[in-house]
């Protein structure tokens, strides 16, 4: 049942009353947020145009020759198209394959206690130990190529941003002894890694014989795809959507503090 009342100076809630004062007051609140949001989201659009006469102003390569050519007379600004392919490749023997990078983590099944509240067939409230059981990380070990080529240039592993890991396999070993619970609990491995060849687009800046470090790669999207994504404006939406929700909260705590100083 709701525990809202309406009374002639304002709503009760229970925990809270809202008088008609807090709500006139909480009109210029919201009046100011949002024009402090306008005038921030004002700059984000400035940002982004700006973002988006760059990108409608940079080079599209897509073929080696050009690329190359690109690097050689420092074109800058640059959107180029082609394959990425490990040059070297690593991996872990137990499981196999080729991979330009690999993720091998130890998990152990601990045991672990907590204190839960639990209620009697009276209503009694009591507290309890509860023992459960859950996969901790012991270890994490890494490999990764020392190479790369992309459209047929070869680069150093660090220079371009690698497509996220996707799940390869997971291993059980045998059981060991463990100092945490004092019992030998059950062991797993699980790999993730990245792909020896992918296709997709880079926005980078072609100088000096190379390209940007840290360049980001856009798997799977042409030039045309990856122009149309940067240029989304996705995060306008984004700030939006965190600062209606900052509104909510500033609202809703000034109705909570007891404000007398508007009687």
């Amino acid at each position: 049942m709701s525990r809202y009342k309406h009374r002639n100076n304002g709503f009760d809630f229970g925990d809270f009353e809202i008088t008609k004062r807090e709500i006139l007051a909480s009109v210029s609140i919201i009046a100011v947020m949002l024009l402090i949001g306008v005038l921030i989201s004002s700059k984000i659009s400035e940002h982004q145009l700006d973002a988006n006469e760059v990108y409608n102003k940079a080079v599209k390569i897509d073929n080696t020759d050009l690329f190359r050519y690109g690097m050689d007379t420092n074109v800058g600004n640059a959107f180029v198209y082609g394959d990425l392919v490990a040059v070297d490749t690593v991996t872990y023997p137990e499981i196999g394959g080729e991979y330009i990078y690999i993720n091998k983590t130890e998990k152990r099944y601990e045991r672990h206690e907590r204190e839960v509240t639990k209620e009697d067939s009276d209503g009694n409230k009591y507290k309890e130990t509860e023992v459960y059981y859950e996969w901790d990380v012991e270890e994490t070990d890494s490999k990764h190529a020392n190479e790369i080529m992309f459209c047929g240039s070869v680069f150093p592993y660090s220079k371009i941003n690698l497509p996220g890991t996707s799940y390869i396999d997971t291993l059980y070993g045998d059981r060991v002894y463990s100092w945490k619970s004092g019992e030998y609990v059950k062991v797993k491995f699980e790999y993730y890694g990245v792909n020896t060849q992918y296709t997709g687009t880079i926005f980078t800046d072609l100088r000096n014989q190379t390209i940007s470090d840290n360049t980001n790669f856009y798997v799977d999207k042409n030039i045309e795809e990856t122009v149309e994504y940067l240029e989304a404006g996705g995060g306008l939406i984004i700030f939006w959507i965190l600062w209606i929700a900052l509104i909510g909260g500033c609202v809703f705590g000034f109705y909570y503090l007891d404000n007398k100083w508007l009687e």
